[in-house]
C-alpha cells in the first residue's frame, strides 16, 4: 500500500490553500523535479535547493525568517533536524520515500510507512499531486532509477525520447534522450547556488522537452548550453576512473571539481553491474561520497562500517551516500571490505 487517495488530496489542499510556500528540496533530479512539480501547479512560492548535507537543519532557518511563508514544503529529503521544524512555527509538509522516520509537528508523508518495499520517488508522488507536467515527473522519477507504469503514456507522446521497447530503467537512463534529460537536469544543479536558482527559474517556464533536447527555445538553448559546458567535466573525470579486478571500483577526486558523486557512481555501476561502486569528492578535510550495488544491501554495510570512524550515511537499499572524515575514510573502506569477503 503506497500513499492513499486521501492522503493525496490532503496534500493537494495544503498545496492549494498555501499563498506563500517556500520548499527546501533535495539537490538531485528527483527532489528538483518534485519542486518543479508542485511549483508549476500553483505558481506561487519559492523553491531552496539543499545542496550542501542530506540533512535540512537549524541553519536553514534564516531562510525561514526572511521569506515568511505560510507553509513549508520538504521534498526528497531523509533527514529534518527538530530543531528545525519547531524553529520555524509554521506548518511543515515533509513527502519522501527514504527510510521512515518519527517527527513531532510536522504532516510526514512516506509510501514506505505502510509498506517498506515501496520507495518509488517523491516525484512520483508530487505527479499524482499535481496531476500534470508528465515529462518532468518521468525526468525525476527515471532519475531515481525506476519506471512508473504511466512510462507508455510518456512514450506515446515522446516515442523519440523514450522508445517503447525500454523497460529497464537504466537502459531508459543511458541508451535513451530521456536519459540524456536526466542529466541535463542533474547537472543544472551543479556550481554556485545562485546560478543553480536561474536555471530552476527557467526550468518552471519551459513547456516541454524538445525546448531542451532541441534547442528549440532561447530558454531551452541556455539551459543546453549549461549541459555542454558542464558535460565536458564530467567526461573529463570519467575518463580518469581506473578499473581493476577489484571487488570494488573506488575512486576519489578533489573539491576543484563539481559534485559529479552521484552521476559517476550510476555510470560506473551501470557498466560494471558486478561491482560495488564508490566515488567520493574530497573537501574541507572529508569525503563526500556516493555509493552503488546492484545486488548487496548498502545501508547495512554503511551503517557497520561508520562502527570505529567519524562520519554519517544510509540511504536506499542499492543507492547510498556517506560523508566520512579524510582521516578515517581508509579505516572506513576496510570495514567495508571486511563486510564483502
Amino acid at each position: 500500500m503506497a500513499l492513499t487517495e486521501e492522503q493525496i488530496n490532503e496534500i493537494r489542499t495544503e498545496l492549494e490553500t498555501s499563498f506563500r510556500p517556500l520548499f527546501f528540496f533535495d539537490d538531485d533530479p528527483d527532489g528538483l523535479c518534485s519542486f518543479l512539480l508542485l511549483y508549476r501547479k500553483i505558481r506561487e512560492g519559492k523553491g531552496i535547493v539543499v545542496k550542501s548535507s542530506p540533512e535540512l537543519d537549524e541553519k536553514f532557518l534564516k531562510q525561514v525568517h526572511e521569506y515568511q511563508p505560510d507553509k513549508i514544503f520538504i521534498l526528497d529529503k531523509p533527514m529534518v533536524k527538530q530543531e528545525f521544524i519547531d524553529g520555524a512555527k509554521i506548518k511543515i509538509v515533509w513527502i519522501d520515500h527514504h527510510e521512515p522516520v518519527n517527527m513531532k509537528n510536522v504532516k510526514y508523508y512516506n509510501p514506505r510507512v505502510n509498506d517498506d518495499k515501496d520507495n518509488r520517488p517523491t516525484s512520483y508522488w508530487c505527479y499524482k499531486i499535481a496531476d500534470d507536467d508528465l515529462w518532468i515527473a518521468m525526468v525525476g522519477i527515471l532519475g531515481d532509477w525506476f519506471l512508473p507504469v504511466f512510462s507508455q503514456e510518456f512514450t506515446k507522446l515522446y516515442p523519440r525520447l523514450l522508445p517503447e521497447d525500454i523497460k529497464k530503467p537504466e537502459k531508459a537512463l543511458f541508451e535513451t534522450e530521456m536519459g540524456k534529460l536526466v542529466r541535463i537536469f542533474s547537472f543544472i544543479l551543479k556550481g554556485k547556488t545562485q546560478d543553480v536558482l536561474k536555471y530552476i527559474k527557467i526550468l518552471t517556464r519551459i513547456d516541454n522537452p524538445e525546448e531542451i533536447l532541441m534547442q528549440t527555445t532561447s530558454q531551452g538553448k541556455f539551459i543546453y548550453k549549461k549541459y555542454e559546458k558542464t558535460n565536458k567535466q564530467y567526461e573529463e573525470i570519467l575518463k580518469d576512473v581506473k578499473v581493476t579486478e577489484d571487488k570494488i571500483i573506488l575512486y576519489i577526486y578533489k573539491d576543484d571539481k563539481m559534485s559529479f558523486t552521484a552521476d559517476l557512481s550510476n555510470e560506473l555501476l551501470y557498466k560494471y553491474p558486478d561491482r560495488i561502486i564508490i566515488v567520493g569528492r574530497e573537501k574541507s578535510g572529508e569525503v563526500k561520497c556516493s555509493l552503488r550495488s546492484t545486488n548487496i544491501k548498502l545501508p547495512i554495510i554503511i551503517k557497520n562500517a561508520l562502527k570505529d570512524v567519524e562520519g554519517y550515511g544510509g540511504g536506499h537499499e542499492f543507492a547510498s551516500g556517506a560523508c566520512i572524515k579524510k582521516k578515517d575514510f581508509e579505516q572506513f573502506i576496510d570495514n567495508i571490505r571486511k563486510q564483502i569477503k
